[in-house]
């Protein structure tokens, strides 16, 4: 299916901008609004980031606060994973997820770069197992099959969000 012969060659092609590429000069909010729309794969409307979403994720310290009025590339670093995380994860377990890489001594590109190199070995990933040749009969299986693949690693990252939790609360006390 042409479609889907699409699908596969965009999580095979399109990924967010390396470290280097982001914009090196702050930017005020509508243009972080018009430069995340590019960052990620997008096939629905109702997907795009809002100022009141990115004004939340700020609240809920999953990236810090503008520079004035101005965001630089660590937001918008923060702001792809975001993105791209809030498909699976709560903002809570976000927020125990970036901790636990923060905690890592580890540079905000040094985050990102990580980050987008498991972003590509997931859509690589994918992408193999996505046939191309399928009928449309076989799209009710083939949903299916990636519902549930979701699910099980959904189900295995809180189970492992748990943990690094708990392991980090037992560290404090």
């Amino acid at each position: 299916m042409e479609e889907l012969l699409e699908l596969k060659q965009r999580m095979e092609q399109e990924r967010p901008a390396q470290w280097r590429e982001l914009p090196d000069i702050s930017l005020y909010m509508d243009q972080v609004i018009a430069y995340m729309s590019r960052q990620l794969i997008h096939y629905k409307d109702g997907e795009k980031l809002t100022p009141a979403m990115v004004n939340n994720y700020i609240k809920e310290n999953l990236l810090p606060r503008a520079e004035g009025k101005r965001y630089s590339p660590v937001h918008l670093g923060y702001l792809t994973a975001v993105c791209t995380l809030k498909k699976t994860m709560s903002v809570r377990d976000m927020g125990i997820l970036f901790a636990a890489g923060e905690r890592r001594n580890k540079t905000s590109e040094e985050l990102y770069q990580y980050f987008c190199n498991a972003l590509d070995r997931a859509l690589q990933e994918t992408a193999k197992t996505l046939d191309d040749t399928a009928q449309p009969e076989d799209l009710p299986r083939m949903a299916l099959d990636f519902a549930l693949r979701s699910y099980a690693n959904q189900l295995a990252c809180e189970r492992i969000l748990d943990i690094l939790q708990q392991t980090q609360e037992k560290k404090e006390t």
